[in-house]
C-alpha cells in the first residue's frame, strides 16, 4: 500500500525608525488615536469592520512598509531557533511542504511524496527548478543539512523534540539530487505535516552555520539588510520558482509600542502592522480612517482557560466538567470579542481544519452545580489569572467569571505582570487564561498540547487512553480511519480534559487602504500576491 501526494493542477522607501518613533509619539499626543469616544460615529458591533482584505490587481513594483514589535538583540534569521523574525522568514525561505488553510499538507519545495505500507519510510521527490538567492541550485543535500540543523541540540530548536520522536540525524539520505528518503524510527502516517512548522525552512547546506545573519533561502524575496531588534529590508527575487512577487521590496521597522505602531499606520508612515492583534476599540478607529483599514484573519487565535489537573481544585473530572457546563461560549464571544470570532465549545481544533468534529456540549449551570455537589466542591471559590500580555485576556477572564457565577462558582480576577506571565503564572496557577496561534496540523496540535508529559501541556492533563489513541492515529495509514481517531481524541478532550476553549478569535490586522491581496495563515503572509494598488 502506497500513499502518494501530488499538487493540484494548476516606490516608496519608508521613514527611519527614529522618524517613526518620534512621529508616532507626536501623533499620539495630538490625539490621532483615540480609544474612547470615537469621532467616527461608528456604532458598536462587527458590521463596521471589513470581513476580509481588499483584493484586486496589484501593480508591479512598489515597496511595502511593515511595522513589527521590537525584538531582543538576540533576534536571528535562523528559522530553526527564531522566535520573532516571522515576517522575514516567510519572505526569505520555503519548506519541503506547507499547510493550506484547511490544515492539509501541500507541496512547496517537494512536488510529491509517498510512504511504504506501514508509514516508516517516506520518499520525497523535489522540484528541480529551484535556486537559492546566492545562485546555487537546491537539492536533497540542502534539505538534509537543514533538518539535521533542527535536530542538533546546540541549535535549541522547538521543533527538535517533535521530529526527534520519529527520526534521528541519520534517518535521511539522498537517493539522488532530487529524491530524499526518510527512514523513521517508528510509524507515522502524518510525518509530512511535521515538516510544515516554520522552523523547517530549507537553507543551503553550505550556509547553515551563518544563516542567522545571511538569510539565504529560496523565497520570493532576498535579504538586503537586517538588524536584530531593528530595521531591515528584502528585495524581490526574480528567479523564484513560482514567479516574481508583485512588490519590488519590503521594509521592516521595529516599533515597540502598539499605539505608536497604529499611529504610524494612521499617519501613512507604514502600510501594515504585523504580530499585533488590534483590540476591538482600536480596530474601529483604524477602520473608520481614510488611510487605513482592518483585515480579518479568521479564527487565527485560539483562546484557552487551562485548569491545572494536578491542583486540588481541578484534579476531579467532575469539577472540570462543571467548569465547562457553567458557561456559554457564544456569550463569551460576544462579550470578550464583540463577535469577532467563533465559539469553541471546549474543542481545541479550529472549525476550518478538515479533521474538526462538532462535539455537542451543553450549557447547563444547574447540572454544573450538581456535579460540584457530587465532588464536594459546592460554592467553589478560586482565582483566575490574567494580564495585559494580550488584549483579549482580561475581557475573557471577566466574561467567564460573570458567566459561571450562576452555577455558584466564585472567581476572583488576579492581574499578573505581562513580563512574567508565562514564566511565573502559566502552568503554575490552578486557573488562568492563555492563547495559541492556530495553524498547527492536527497531529501536532493534539500531541504537543494534550499528550501526557508534553512540555506544552499547559493543564498537565494526563489520559492514557487519549495517548494510545494518538499513537494509533499515527500508525493508521488509512486517511478516513486516521481522521476518525483524531475526532475521537477531540471528544475526549471536550468530555474529560482540563483545557477549556471558550473561543477562536479573528486576528484584526491594521493595514493601509492601498494594500491588496493580503492573506495570512499563522504569521505567514502570501508574499507572492500581496501588493499595492497605487
Amino acid at each position: 500500500m502506497q500513499h502518494v501526494v501530488r499538487p493540484p493542477e494548476d516606490h516608496h522607501r519608508g521613514p527611519s525608525r527614529r522618524t517613526l518613533l518620534t512621529g508616532a509619539a507626536g501623533l499620539a499626543g495630538l490625539g490621532l488615536l483615540t480609544l474612547t469616544g470615537c469621532s467616527s460615529g461608528a456604532s458598536a458591533g462587527t458590521s463596521e469592520l471589513p470581513e476580509q482584505a481588499a483584493t484586486g490587481t496589484a501593480r508591479r513594483g512598489g515597496r511595502l512598509r511593515i511595522a513589527r514589535p521590537a525584538a531582543s538583540a538576540a533576534e536571528t534569521l535562523d528559522s530553526a531557533s527564531s522566535l520573532s523574525a516571522y515576517e522575514y522568514l516567510g519572505a526569505l525561505y520555503n519548506r519541503l511542504v506547507k499547510l493550506d488553510e484547511s490544515g492539509t499538507t501541500v507541496p512547496d519545495l517537494a512536488k510529491e511524496w509517498s510512504a511504504n505500507a506501514d508509514g516508516t519510510v517516506w520518499t520525497f521527490h523535489l522540484r528541480q527548478d529551484v535556486r537559492f538567492h546566492d545562485g546555487s541550485r537546491f537539492g536533497a543535500d540542502d534539505a538534509i543539512a537543514s533538518i539535521q540543523h533542527i535536530l542538533d541540540e546546540a541549535t535549541g530548536s522547538p521543533q527538535a523534540g517533535v521530529l526527534g520522536e520519529v527520526m534521528t540525524a541519520k534517518s535521511m539520505r539522498a537517493v539522488d539530487r532530487y529524491t530524499l528518503r526518510f527512514d523513521l524510527t517508528k510509524p507515522n502516517a502524518e510525518f509530512p505535516s511535521l515538516l510544515t512548522a516554520y522552523q523547517c525552512y530549507i537553507v543551503p547546506a553550505s550556509a547553515v552555520s551563518t544563516i542567522g545573519r545571511t538569510g539565504i533561502g529560496t523565497g520570493p524575496f532576498r535579504l538586503s539588510s537586517f538588524t536584530p531588534a531593528g530595521a531591515g529590508s528584502v528585495e524581490a527575487f526574480d528567479d523564484h520558482f513560482a514567479g516574481r512577487p508583485a512588490l519590488d521590496g519590503i521594509d521592516f521597522f521595529s516599533i515597540q509600542d502598539t499605539t505608536a505602531r497604529v499611529n504610524a499606520l494612521l499617519a501613512g508612515q507604514i502600510d501594515l502592522i504585523s504580530q499585533t492583534n488590534l483590540d476591538f476599540a482600536t480596530a474601529r478607529v483604524v477602520a473608520a480612517s481614510d488611510r487605513a483599514t482592518v483585515a480579518r484573519s479568521v479564527n487565527a487565535q485560539w483562546y484557552t482557560i487551562p485548569m491545572l489537573a494536578t491542583s486540588k481544585e481541578f484534579s476531579d473530572v467532575r469539577v472540570r466538567q462543571a467548569m465547562k457546563l457553567a458557561y456559554d461560549p457564544k456569550s463569551i464571544v460576544q462579550t470578550a470579542l464583540q463577535g469577532t470570532g467563533s465559539p469553541g465549545w471546549d474543542n481545541p481544533v479550529p472549525p476550518q481544519l478538515a479533521a474538526f468534529v462538532d462535539v455537542p456540549r451543553e450549557h447547563d449551570p444547574d447540572k454544573a452545580k450538581h456535579l460540584l455537589q457530587q465532588a464536594g466542591r459546592e460554592g467553589l471559590a478560586t482565582s483566575i489569572y490574567t494580564s495585559s500580555y494580550e488584549s483579549v485576556f482580561t475581557p475573557l477572564a471577566v466574561a467567564y467569571r460573570d458567566q459561571v457565577a450562576e452555577a455558584g462558582i466564585d472567581l476572583t480576577i488576579k492581574n499578573a505582570s505581562s513580563d512574567s506571565y508565562y514564566t511565573q503564572i502559566w502552568m503554575q496557577k490552578p486557573l488562568m487564561v492563555s492563547y495559541w496561534f492556530t495553524g498547527r496540523p492536527i497531529d501536532q496540535l493534539l500531541n504537543q498540547i494534550f499528550r501526557t508529559g508534553s512540555s506544552y501541556n499547559e493543564s498537565a492533563w494526563s489520559d492514557k487512553g487519549f495517548d494510545t489513541m494518538l499513537d494509533q492515529a499515527r500508525a493508521e495509514m488509512d486517511d478516513a480511519k486516521r481522521r476518525t481517531l483524531y475526532q475521537d481524541a477531540q471528544r475526549l478532550v471536550v468530555e474529560n480534559g482540563a483545557d477549556m476553549t471558550p473561543m477562536f478569535g479573528d486576528r484584526l490586522v491594521g493595514l493601509s487602504r492601498d494594500v491588496v491581496n493580503y492573506a495570512e495563515f499563522g504569521f505567514e503572509f502570501d508574499y507572492l500576491r500581496i501588493g499595492l494598488r497605487r
